[in-house]
């Protein structure tokens, strides 16, 4: 089934904000610069729901959105931007350290990273802790659109050896085309046992 509704839920920074936890739920990482708000505006087909910074690094918010009454989506806010400052880099791992720790009804953590940088340290870094919270890690590269079809090839054998992958372990993406987006509601409904009959489509 399509999407039938996709709503804002609301945002928050501590755990007393968080929204009542009855529902699967999926949490979104990139660096600030990755196409993330793109990427799950595409993926609940809404064009604006998620809002973009005009400051890159400086939205410092958890935001939840409800799909289908089925599933909850979590966008995480962006990091790595160079010129945010130490304390809000600071400030941004103690919130989400709490809420990756804390939020039991979370199942999987979506790592976004841009097809032409591959995976840099700090999203190797949330790979690898997805093993000691219980987290599914779902790795997907976006803006996959800005390659050549024989760029692409040779960023995709790149980036699977970097990170010890294989090509089809990873979700290839496109915000502009849709390209990946079946791909990556597939793997979010067989993680959340969201039936057929009611996983996005």
């Amino acid at each position: 089934m399509k999407i039938r509704s996709a709503d804002f839920v609301k945002s928050g920074t501590r755990p007393a904000h968080f929204p009542e936890a009855v529902l699967p739920e999926v949490a979104f990482a990139g660096r600030s610069n990755v196409g993330k708000s793109s990427l799950m505006n595409r993926l609940m087909e809404r064009k604006r729901l998620v809002k973009v910074s005009s400051t890159p690094g400086r939205t410092q918010l958890l935001s939840w959105f409800r799909v289908n009454d089925s599933v909850m989506l979590c966008d995480l806010p962006g990091y790595g931007f160079a010129k945010v400052p130490v304390g809000l880099r600071e400030s941004w791992r103690k919130m989400v350290g709490d809420y990756l720790e804390r939020r039991d009804s979370l199942l999987a953590l979506v790592v976004i990273v841009d097809v032409r940088r591959g995976f840099e340290e700090d999203d190797l870094q949330l790979v690898e802790a997805c093993a000691g919270l219980s987290l599914q890690p779902i790795l997907v590269a976006t803006k996959c659109d800005k390659l050549s079809r024989n760029e692409l090839f040779n960023r995709q054998g790149a980036i699977c050896r970097a990170v010890g992958a294989d090509v089809r372990d990873i979700v290839w993406f496109s915000s502009e085309s849709g390209k990946g987006r079946d791909e990556l509601w597939a793997r979010i409904g067989g993680l959340t046992s969201t039936s057929t009959a009611d996983a996005p489509t």
